[in-house]
């Protein structure tokens, strides 16, 4: 456990600068079974269908339940319901072979018609990120019912591929959703998956109850015998909650930075960011670039010069982050750049270059309004915005901060387009086409969460992306990622703002957790709790 807040910061900072902390926590003594797994969720999605909603939101809690072809270990990736994966030479078939004797929790078995229903209806069409990644997949052939084909278009690197699938990669069960309104199937909400553990009840705004699952495949797991996820807005509450022995994890910075300062010094929890180095995230600043205003690169240009980034880590993050450089993080290996454009903190010159756009001082003080939505996942996105704001009014700018919950955002961002401004972060999932390349693609449906839906497009981009996406050769790959970051920190469709990790505090005694590099969003088949 890190002892001081000192201690605490050195190492965060150091698992952001190199992509990975080692350590997982394992676990002493031999594991128990039986006992409740209490975890603190600060806001719920009101979606539990990993296949229709890429958000660790959804996977905190359906990761449980609904099982992904490939996990990711701290050794590599690994099968779960897929157990081989190749490729063709032309990198235009790849075929899984899939776990035999795996069922649903309804009793039904998991076979390839239930991954190419899936694939084709579902992470090709609606799945946030996935729709951009698999928009080259013309069909998945069934030989045998334990056999997928993946047939596509243009080449699939299996590396990307394999990369995609424990975030965009689980399927769902065909003979439940064939034939159905898809985004309406009751079934979004009362997941049915072959994971370690069983969709009970979902209490809206109390918890979501799930069970273990005695038919599970893994033989001998799980160890617990239930998980409770509670819904507790109120950061100080859910650190009180943890202090009393009520809650047993807090992930995804869901406490106060300062309680998880405080909490890194009480013996009785583990606070750090192991278990996340697949899930580097980026504070975001997104333009509507409908309002002409924000069309206008001048203005975006200026608006960026006039945010003090340092003084934003330190005093919101407590100097747990980084400047971002666009749309891949430093955690992006041979992906990743540093030789971008930089916008120096100067608000001087941002009000000169806001003069210059046609933008000077008006009688009520402002150049212009601006309606902000600020996304409601942790204490940092709320005053990310509010210093956001101050930012703003210091060159002039008003901005109006909307509150809203989880489903007000993301329908107020992403399916009306009822903003100016929004902030939230964004994860980064192993590869650039697997998550941050959405953010500047086209052509995502209205509506589909964290995806390009600021009215903003470019021919030329969306070509590069493709064209990435589609080579084989990693080297040749990395350049073309090199070149995208360099465009997206020039005309700045988004900014990504600050790079930072993801922190837990966590009851020791909890076994066996953040063993993974996903660990928040994977199964937990073999979490115990030692009490």
């Amino acid at each position: 456990m890190v002892k001081t807040a000192r201690g605490l910061r050195l190492a965060l900072l150091g698992g952001v600068a190199a992509g990975v902390l080692g350590g997982a926590v394992y676990a002493q003594g031999e594991p128990k079974y039986g006992g409740t797994a209490v975890i603190h969720m600060v806001s719920e999605q009101r979606i539990l269908n990993p296949a229709l909603r890429a958000s660790t939101g959804v996977y905190n809690i359906s990761g449980k339940i609904v099982e992904p072809l490939i996990d990711k270990s701290y050794d590599g990736y690994v099968p779960v319901l897929a157990t081989e994966w190749s490729s063709s030479d032309d990198g235009l078939t790849i075929t899984v072979k899939l776990r035999e004797g795996v069922k649903w929790h309804d009793g039904a078995d998991f076979t390839c018609e239930d991954v190419g229903f899936t694939a084709m209806e579902m992470w090709k069409k609606l799945l946030n990120y996935s729709s951009t990644l698999q928009q080259n997949l013309e069909s998945v052939d069934c030989p045998d019912p334990h056999m997928a084909v993946f047939n596509y278009s243009k080449p699939m690197p299996l590396e990307l591929f394999v990369a995609a699938m424990p975030d965009l990669g689980h399927p769902m069960p065909k003979h439940l959703y064939e034939g159905t309104d898809i985004l309406k199937n009751e079934y979004n909400t009362a997941p049915v998956g072959t994971g370690p553990f069983k969709f009970v009840e979902y209490e809206r705004g109390q918890y979501v109850l799930a069970v273990k699952n005695e038919e599970y495949w893994r033989e001998g797991y799980p160890y617990l015998d239930r998980i409770i996820w509670r819904f507790i807005k109120d950061r100080s509450a859910a650190a009180a909650a943890l202090e009393a022995g009520e809650v047993h994890e807090s992930g995804f910075i869901g406490v106060s930075m300062a309680d998880i300062e405080r909490l890194s010094n009480d013996d009785r929890f583990t606070v750090g960011t192991e278990g996340y180095e697949n899930n580097v995230a980026h504070s975001t600043l997104e333009f509507n670039h409908r309002n002409p205003v924000l069309a206008d690169i001048k203005v975006r240009q200026a608006m960026y010069h006039a945010l003090n980034i340092e003084d934003a880590i330190q005093t919101i993050m407590r100097g747990f982050a980084r400047p971002g450089r666009g749309p891949v993080p430093s955690a992006g290996g041979l992906n990743y750049t540093d030789d971008v454009k930089i916008y120096d903190f100067d608000p001087e010159l941002a009000m000169k270059m806001l003069d210059e756009a046609g933008y000077p001082v008006k009688d009520d003080g402002f150049r212009f309004k601006l309606r902000h939505r600020p996304a409601p996942w942790g204490e940092y996105t709320q005053l990310w915005s509010e210093y956001y704001a101050q930012s703003m009014k210091a060159v002039g700018i008003d901005v109006e901060i909307l509150t809203n919950d989880a489903p007000g955002f993301l329908n107020g961002v992403y399916r009306d387009h009822d903003f100016d401004t929004a902030n939230g972060w964004h994860q980064f999932r192993s590869d650039p086409a697997v998550s941050t390349m959405v953010w500047l693609r086209s052509g995502s449906a209205v509506g589909t969460p964290w995806t390009n839906q600021f009215g903003w497009q470019s021919d030329e981009i969306d070509n590069m992306i493709d064209a990435a996406a589609s080579e084989l050769d990693p080297d040749k790959r990395a350049t073309m990622y090199h070149e995208i970051q360099r465009r997206s920190m020039e005309e700045l469709p988004v900014i990504f703002a600050i790079e930072h990790p993801f922190i837990s505090v966590t009851s020791k005694k909890l076994m066996n957790h953040h063993n993974t590099p996903r660990w928040n969003s994977s199964s937990w088949y073999d979490l115990w709790l030692n009490e």
